[in-house]
C-alpha cells in the first residue's frame, strides 16, 4: 500500500492492530483515490485479523507518520468534479464511511493518536476513534473548517459531532468552521488525553486499549441521549424554527454550505445514525460537484496558500523579522498601524506634528487592548506590554534607527514629499521608507526619496485591526530587495500581503473605485437608491456602494478626482469624468453632502438612530417610470470590478491570478462565493461572461467593453486542476 501502513504490535494479554498513515510522495496525508481504495483493504486487514486471533487483538491505533495528522480531502480531485459527477461522488463517500463504520464496530477499543493538525477529513478519521489521544501544542489546530471553502464535514463530521456535542454545542464548529487547540477540545471531551511529545502518543494509546476492553461509540449505547434534546424538546424547537431564516440573513442565499450544514444537523438528529449518514452524504455530493465550493476552494486553499508561501515574493532575499518601524502621521491609519505592529511584539515610534496628536494615536490602542482585556482575551499586563512599544513623539530624530518607516499622513503630494525627506535620512544603514497612499503613483512619490530603490508602497486598509489584507506596490525603482523585505514586514504582522506594480490607484481602489462610481451612475441614471443598495447586499457586497462612498467620504473621491484631472493636465493630456464622479462631485460642491464624516452624503446619520438614505434622492435623481431589474444592477456592480481587475492583469499592475482573487475579496469586499473577481470569470465561464459583458457594455458603456487582447489575458490566465 502506497498510503497507509499495517502491522500489528505486542500489547499485554496479546496484540493491537496500528493503522499509519503514510502517502508516499506527500508531507501530508489526503483522502485521495489511492487513500479511499486502501482503506477498504486494511479494514479487511483488520477484519481478517480479528477473526482470526479473536479476544487477542485487544485493539486498533490509528496514527500517522506525517508532521501532522491528517490533511483531509484531495481538493484538487473535488476542483475537477461537475454537478454530473454527484451520484459517483455520492458512492464514493459512502463506501469511505461503510469502513469508518466497520472500524468503529469491531467490539474493541480504538484509539486516535494525534502528533498534529487534523482537519476537514483529518478530524473525521480521528472521529473514528472511540479514544483521542492528543500533543499538547497550542499550534496544533483540530477541527472541520469545511464551511469555510464552500464545503461540509460529510464524512461522518456532522453527524458525530452533532451527537457529541449536541445541536446548539456543535454550531460553531460545523456552520462557522471554528477550531479547536488539544486543551479546548479536551475541555469539550473531543480529546480524552493530552500527551507532552509525540513519542508518548503509542504508550498512552496501549494504556488506554488496556484501560477500556470493551468500546463503542456513545450513540451505539442503549442508554444514549443527545446533548441538549432532540429538534423535538421544546427547548430547541423555537432555536431552530427561526434559525433557517437568521442564516439566511448572513448568507444572502449565496452560500449553500452553511444551510446544507443546519438541514443535516437537524435531520440526521431525527433519525438513526446510519440514516443520517446518507442523509450528510447527499448534501455533500451536492455541495462538492457545484460552482460555490470549486470558486472557494480555489482561493481560499490554493490562492490564499500560493500567497503565505511566498508566491509573490521576489527569491533571494533572506527572511527580514522587523524589530523597529517608524510611522508618520497618528491618525486613523497610522494609529491602526501603530495596533498592529505593537500587538505583533515590533517596537513602534509613532511621530505627528505634536505629542498631543500622537498620543492620540496611541490611544487608540489602548482603547482596542483595554476592551480585550474586558473581554478576557488578553491580560493587563499583556496590555502594559504592548502600549510600552508605542513610542510617541513629535521630534521626527526619534525615529533614528528605525528600519522602516511609513508615512500615513493626508493623500497630498507635496506634504507626502515633504515628510519623506524629513524622515528617510533617520532611516537604520539598508532601512526602507513606505507610503501607506492608496491612490497616488509610487513612482512619482519615490521621486522625494534620496533613495528610490528602497522607496515602495505599503497599503493597509481600514480599519487595520480588522483588515487583513495590505497591498505591496512596486514603484519603477524598487528593487526586488524593498519588496521582499515589504513582504516579510506584513506576513510579520499577521496579515496577508499581495504585490501589484505602480499606477494610479494600484490594484484595489482602482477596482472598488469602478464599482462604486457604477452605484452612482446608477442613481444618476433614476434608479431608486434603496433598490441599488438592497440588490448589492444580496449579490453578497457587505456594504451598498452609496454607503461605501459615504463611509470613505465623498469629499476623498472629489480630492482624488481634482488630483486626476492635475495630474492629466500636467501630462498634457485631458480627462472627463464619469457619469458616477461627476454625480459625486455635484453631491459636495452644489448639495453640500461631504459623506459621513462631514455629517451626511447619500445617507442621513441621526443621533442614536441607524443610518437611513437621504429623502432629497428620490427628489433629485429617481426617475419613477424607469424600468430596472435586480439581476441587472447586481451584474453591473460584480461585472464591472472583474473586467478591470482583467485589465489590471493585462496591463501588468497585477502578476497573478491569485493576487486578484484574495485582493478583491480581502480588500474590496468582493463576494466571496464567487472566489474573486478573476475566478467569478471562470466560475462563470469565459464564454457566458463575456457575452453577458458585450450585452452590459453595449447599453452601460465602454467600462464593460472586452477587446480581443484583454480575452486572450483572460484565456491564458484560467487555473487548470
Amino acid at each position: 500500500m502506497q498510503t497507509i501502513r499495517y502491522e500489528l504490535i505486542a500489547a499485554a494479554g496479546g496484540q493491537v492492530a496500528q493503522i499509519t498513515f503514510d502517502q508516499a510522495g506527500s508531507s501530508v496525508n489526503t483522502m485521495c483515490r489511492q487513500w479511499q481504495e486502501e482503506l477498504g483493504q486494511v479494514t479487511a486487514l483488520v477484519l481478517a485479523d480479528r477473526d482470526r486471533l479473536g479476544a487477542a487483538l485487544k485493539g486498533l491505533v490509528l496514527a500517522s507518520a506525517k508532521s501532522s495528522f491528517f490533511a483531509g480531502a484531495d481538493l484538487k480531485a473535488t476542483m475537477r468534479l461537475t454537478p454530473a459527477d454527484a451520484p459517483a461522488a455520492f458512492g464514493e463517500i459512502e463506501r469511505m464511511k461503510k469502513h469508518f463504520r466497520t472500524l468503529e464496530t469491531l467490539g474493541i477499543p480504538v484509539v486516535a493518536c494525534l502528533n498534529g493538525a487534523a482537519l476537514g477529513g483529518g478530524w473525521e478519521v480521528a472521529l473514528i476513534a472511540h479514544y483521542r489521544i492528543a500533543v499538547d501544542d497550542a499550534k496544533i489546530r483540530l477541527g472541520l473548517p469545511e464551511v469555510t471553502l464552500g464545503l461540509m464535514p460529510g464524512a461522518t463530521g456532522v453527524t458525530k459531532m452533532t451527537r457529541l456535542l449536541g445541536l446548539m454545542g456543535a454550531q460553531p464548529y460545523l456552520l462557522e468552521g471554528r477550531l479547536l487547540t488539544p486543551a479546548e477540545a479536551l475541555q469539550l471531551q473531543l480529546v480524552h488525553e493530552l500527551v507532552a511529545t509525540p513519542e508518548q502518543l503509542l504508550p498512552a494509546a496501549l494504556a488506554c486499549i488496556a484501560a477500556h476492553p470493551q468500546s463503542a461509540q456513545p450513540w451505539d449505547g442503549k442508554n444514549y441521549a443527545m446533548p441538549g434534546g432532540s429538534p423535538a424538546s421544546p427547548a430547541l424547537a423555537n432555536a431552530l424554527a427561526v434559525a433557517p431564516a437568521q442564516l439566511k440573513k448572513t448568507t444572502r442565499g449565496r452560500h449553500p454550505a452553511p444551510e446544507a450544514v443546519l438541514a443535516a444537523m437537524v435531520e440526521g438528529a431525527l433519525v438513526d445514525y446510519d440514516t443520517a449518514l446518507r442523509i450528510e452524504s447527499r448534501y455533500l455530493a451536492r455541495l462538492m460537484t457545484g460552482p460555490v465550493a470549486r470558486n472557494m476552494i480555489n482561493t481560499f486553499f490554493f490562492d490564499l496558500n500560493a500567497i503565505r508561501s511566498g508566491k509573490s515574493r521576489p527569491a533571494g532575499s533572506p527572511r527580514f523579522q522587523p524589530a523597529k518601524v517608524g510611522i508618520l502621521g497618528a491618525g486613523m491609519m497610522g494609529a491602526g498601524i501603530a495596533w498592529a505592529q505593537a500587538s505583533r511584539g515590533i517596537a513602534t515610534v509613532l511621530q505627528d506634528l505634536s505629542l498631543e496628536k500622537a498620543d492620540a494615536g496611541k490611544a487608540y490602542s489602548a482603547r482596542l487592548a483595554q476592551a480585550r482585556v474586558g473581554q478576557g482575551r488578553m491580560t493587563p499586563q499583556a496590555q502594559q506590554a504592548l502600549l510600552a512599544r508605542i513610542t510617541t513623539t513629535a521630534d521626527v530624530g526619534d525615529l533614528a534607527g528605525c528600519e522602516l518607516i511609513i508615512e500615513a499622513v493626508f493623500e497630498n503630494r507635496a506634504l507626502k514629499a515633504q515628510v519623506t525627506r524629513a524622515a528617510e535620512p533617520q532611516l537604520a544603514p539598508g532601512g526602507f521608507f513606505a507610503s501607506n497612499t492608496s491612490t497616488l503613483p509610487i513612482t512619482g512619490l519615490a521621486q522625494a526619496s534620496a533613495r528610490p530603490g528602497k522607496f515602495i508602497g505599503i497599503h493597509f486598509f481600514s480599519p487595520v485591526d480588522k483588515m487583513k489584507l495590505v497591498e505591496i506596490i512596486r514603484g519603477q525603482a524598487t528593487d526586488d530587495d524593498t519588496v521582499a523585505r515589504a513582504f516579510d514586514y506584513v506576513q510579520a504582522l499577521g496579515k496577508v500581503p499581495i504585490v501589484v506594480n505602480d499606477a494610479r490607484g494600484f490594484y484595489t481602489s482602482r477596482t472598488f473605485g469602478t464599482m462604486v462610481m457604477e452605484g452612482a451612475a446608477m442613481l444618476g441614471e433614476g434608479l431608486p437608491a434603496p433598490v441599488i443598495e438592497n440588490a448589492a447586499l444580496q449579490a453578497g457586497l457587505p456594504v451598498g456602494p452609496l454607503a461605501l462612498l459615504d463611509e470613505t467620504a465623498l469629499t476623498l473621491s472629489v480630492h482624488v478626482l481634482e488630483q486626476t484631472r492635475a495630474d492629466h493636465a500636467a501630462a498634457g493630456t485631458g480627462y472627463s469624468a464619469t457619469p458616477g464622479e461627476s454625480l459625486v462631485e455635484r453631491m459636495v460642491k452644489e448639495l453640500r453632502r461631504p459623506g459621513r464624516a462631514g455629517g451626511g452624503g447619500f445617507y442621513d446619520y441621526p443621533a442614536g438612530a441607524k443610518k437611513q438614505l437621504w429623502p432629497e434622492l428620490r427628489r433629485l435623481f429617481e426617475k419613477p417610470g424607469l424600468a430596472w431589474s435586480v439581476p441587472e444592477i447586481q451584474d453591473r456592480l460584480l461585472y464591472r470590478q472583474a473586467i478591470e481587475t482583467a485589465r489590471c492583469l493585462a496591463e501588468g499592475v497585477l502578476t497573478s491570478v491569485s493576487d486578484a482573487n484574495i485582493g478583491s475579496i480581502f480588500g474590496i469586499g468582493f463576494p466571496a462565493w464567487t472566489g474573486g473577481a478573476m475566478q467569478f470569470i471562470y466560475g462563470t465561464g469565459i464564454e457566458p461572461f463575456l457575452r453577458r459583458a458585450q450585452e452590459l457594455a453595449q447599453r452601460h458603456g465602454a467600462g464593460f467593453a472586452v477587446d480581443a487582447p484583454l480575452r486572450q489575458v483572460i484565456e491564458r490566465h484560467q487555473p487548470v486542476y
